[in-house]
């Protein structure tokens, strides 16, 4: 269960991710955050800057002038950026089940102010409402989004505990195939 909000590191591994693409300017990588969220998440400006003023100090970035930008700061990957890059790319890889668990967080909390009776959320003049029907279009927008990235949708059956557990097996199942593997082909090596 996260105790906040997106995994911590996100964001700065988007910002150096898009930065190992080109050189890019603060308000440019706020807006191509906010494209990879479907514009539905945009990080404050209070948490890009900063982090591109600390891998400037760091060394991980440095500022790229354009003649034809002059007034712009912009900002490059370093070599040492590039092996941050990495480490952040392992660390961001660790926390796919915080992430998930901030997904169906926020979605927990908007279900139970659309039914849980403690809550009496007026949204009369809203162009949103915490009703059934918003719940199932937020739950189609993913399914479209799942299909469109992954291929068609199938239910799983399993409640989380159960589905957990069978990711749990099946990454220490791979884990173990790919040691028992690696073993046999080292042996046949030595032969």
């Amino acid at each position: 269960m996260r105790k906040s909000g997106p995994p911590k590191g996100l964001i700065s591994y988007l910002v150096l991710e898009l930065l190992d693409e080109r050189p890019r300017y603060g308000y440019e990588l706020l807006g191509e955050i906010t494209e990879i969220s479907g514009g539905h998440w945009e990080p404050s400006y209070g948490s890009v800057y900063p982090i591109l003023y600390k891998f400037e100090e760091e060394g991980v970035a440095e500022r790229v002038e354009r003649d034809d930008e002059p007034d712009r700061k912009y900002f490059a990957l370093t070599d040492a950026g590039r092996e941050e890059l990495a480490e952040k790319r392992a660390a961001i890889g660790g926390e796919a089940r915080d992430f998930g668990d901030v997904v169906l967080g926020f979605y927990h909390l908007y279900a139970a102010l659309a039914t849980d009776n403690r809550f009496e959320v007026t949204d009369d003049d809203a162009e949103w409402e915490y009703s059934e029907r918003y719940s199932a279009w937020i739950v189609e927008q993913i399914i479209r989004h799942h299909e469109r990235d992954f291929g068609e949708f199938e239910r799983i059956d399993a409640s989380p505990e159960e589905f957990h557990d069978e990711a749990d097996a099946t990454d220490t199942g791979t884990a173990d195939e790919a040691d028992e593997s690696e073993e046999a082909s080292s042996g046949a090596a030595d032969d």
